[in-house]
């Protein structure tokens, strides 16, 4: 067999692997931003409940930013059912991805240090942007895994995957938008596009 071969034939299983243990880490991180608040010895139960309340900004990070990945892990893993082979290309394009992913647990540390306070503008401005690059990759990688798909994959399914993933960019941009101008909707947007994404493609995706 010569060396051309040998390396159109490799599968996606290592991409796999390195690509499920970014997620995992990243996903894994996010609940370090919680932090046990500290009230000294033998606090009373009120001061404690009252104190584990005020971490809400955290929870609603934390709860955010686990949906993002655990849903960008549910589409990633979607995605590469359908690869036949490995590209040069196909792995640019995951690791583009994956760079935003492993960057997750910062904005989400931002985003929780903000809300409900005067610098809660930039904490979802930052976090939408970082979510507009995410959708942004992930438009590429399916780019790059159109060019290697397995024989056989239906066309119903292909074409289901371009309607929602060409909505991704723009929805994302526009929660962007709207965040500078009101944070809150600016947030219910790419909560409303991680719905949008839970969602499956077609039959058998």
């Amino acid at each position: 067999m010569i060396e051309g071969e040998r390396l159109d034939a490799r599968g996606p299983e290592r991409v796999e692997a390195f690509s499920d243990g970014v997620f995992a880490i990243a996903i894994t991180l996010l609940v370090l931003e919680i932090q046990v608040p500290s009230l000294g010895e033998n606090p009373s139960p009120q001061s404690l409940l009252n104190s584990l309340g005020s971490l809400w900004p955290s929870y609603i990070g934390y709860l955010v930013s686990f949906l993002t990945i655990g849903n960008a892990w549910i589409n990633h893993h979607n995605l590469f059912r359908l690869v036949g082979r490995v590209s040069h290309s196909l792995m640019i394009t995951n690791l583009l991805l994956l760079m935003a992913i492993g960057f997750l647990p910062f904005p989400t540390a931002l985003l929780a240090d903000t809300l409900g306070k005067p610098g809660e503008q930039v904490g979802v401005v930052v976090y939408a942007g970082v979510f507009v690059f995410t959708a942004v990759m992930f438009n590429l990688l399916w780019l790059s895994v159109k060019k290697v798909l397995k024989p056989g994959v239906p066309r119903s399914v292909i074409e289901a995957i371009n309607r929602s993933y060409l909505l991704g960019p723009p929805i994302s941009a526009a929660a962007l938008v709207i965040a500078f101008v009101n944070p809150t909707i600016g947030i219910l947007v790419i909560g409303g596009l991680m719905v949008l994404y839970l969602l499956p493609r077609a039959s058998g995706t």
